[in-house]
């Protein structure tokens, strides 16, 4: 079994990623954020290192699906391959943040990609406010994230939903994170996995 957690910055997806999988005895699986070298850059000069970043993210998560398709065990991803291309290039194109050309090669590699592996089994989209996210960035302060805009954080949320809406064509649990503290409190981690329960008629 393969499951994506998709979500913005600041969600709660690793979070849940961790939990869920302790929960379940499922692998985990996390995005590159840590070691991703263009990332200071990036936040820095957002026109001069989008191409760059995203076609990183691109590399690894292309090699985590590779590997998760060859794996024998049941898996939970933190962020997948597709949101990365559909949310955050797509809005760094929006954006201008990476020309014409740059954006076309970076599609082809996409579609190149995407037919070599299998969507998740089931995508669990953590939806959430932009105060929400900006609180939760603040919380695990993260340098190189606090200067983060808002409408970049918003430009994000809008693209998240018309992903799981119109893009995305696997199955989908969405679940709104607002007013949920799964860390903290088991009943609301029990509210989620009595949903993914139900979806996966576990």
């Amino acid at each position: 079994m393969y499951i994506g957690i998709a979500g913005n910055i600041g969600s709660g997806k690793t979070t849940l990623t961790e939990m869920l999988a302790e929960h379940y005895q499922w692998e985990p699986r996390y995005e590159t954020v840590v070691d991703n070298p263009y990332m200071d850059d990036y936040y820095k000069d957002l026109h001069r290192w989008s191409f760059a970043l995203e076609v990183f993210f691109l590399k690894e998560r292309f090699k985590d699906v590779l590997q998760i398709s060859e794996s024998e065990n049941n898996i939970i991803q933190d962020r997948t391959l597709h949101e990365g291309v559909f949310v955050f290039a797509a809005n760094n194109y929006a954006q201008g943040n990476i020309s014409d050309r740059d954006f076309e090669t970076y599609m082809e590699l996409y579609e190149i990609m995407v037919e070599k592996v299998k969507l998740p089994d089931l995508m669990i989209y953590l939806r959430s406010s932009v105060p929400h996210l900006v609180e939760n960035i603040q919380k695990r302060g993260r340098v190189y994230e606090q200067k983060i805009p808002i409408e970049y954080l918003q430009g994000l949320n809008d693209r998240y939903d018309d992903f799981i809406r119109n893009k995305y064509k696997g199955k989908v649990l969405v679940i709104d994170v607002d007013k949920l503290d799964y860390k903290t409190r088991p009943e609301d981690l029990k509210l989620i996995t009595d949903q993914i329960d139900s979806v996966l008629s576990i």
